[in-house]
């Protein structure tokens, strides 16, 4: 992971996480106005519109100066395509973020969630000096506990009926990891 702290991004093998910018809200918009992105993600709305992704990118910068939440565009190391998104927030009280993502449907199985994941825990333990990342998914998103396992968080435990969507109460299932660095 190369974080580069004058221009906010982070860089890997193939993928560069760099702040949003009003420009791609149109992007944003089209990725997320997805059933299949919905419904496995516990806050974004359906159908999901430009303004949506306008106002959602509006408090990223703001966000990321008084290190509440870092959120990150995922895109393309060569094309600058944008793939999706992934965030940590920074609980200062417990020293410890949790971290979240989405990537477009069309760019599932190409590893982008694995690798932005684990360069977001790393900056996450070795910039923000966090203890204890964790994230949670719905139990019927296994796709996304196999990104947390790749990254070597583990499983906690799983919050039965804990959230509902669509109607529906939904289990979360939790995983952690912690800095053992600090």
């Amino acid at each position: 992971m190369g974080y580069v702290r004058e221009k906010l991004m982070i860089t890997t093998d193939r993928l560069v996480l760099r702040l949003f910018h009003p420009s791609d809200a149109a992007i944003v918009a089209t990725l997320c106005n997805n059933y299949n992105i919905y419904k496995n993600t516990l806050y974004l709305p359906y159908p999901y519109r430009l303004n949506d992704a306008l106002s959602w990118i509006e408090r990223h910068n703001e966000n990321f100066m008084t290190d509440k939440n870092y959120e990150f565009a995922v895109t393309d190391k060569e094309t600058g395509k944008l793939f999706g998104a992934i965030a940590l927030s920074n609980n200062k009280l417990f020293n410890q973020g949790e971290l979240a993502y989405w990537i477009g449907e069309q760019y599932w199985g190409n590893g982008y969630a694995t690798e932005s994941a684990q360069s977001i825990l790393q900056f996450a333990f070795e910039e923000k000096k966090l203890h204890k990342v964790f994230a949670r998914y719905f139990s019927s998103n296994p796709a996304s506990g196999k990104v947390m396992d790749k990254i070597g968080m583990k499983k906690e435990g799983i919050l039965r009926e804990h959230v509902i969507k669509d109607g529906k109460y939904q289990d979360l299932v939790y995983y952690g990891i912690i800095n053992e660095n600090n």
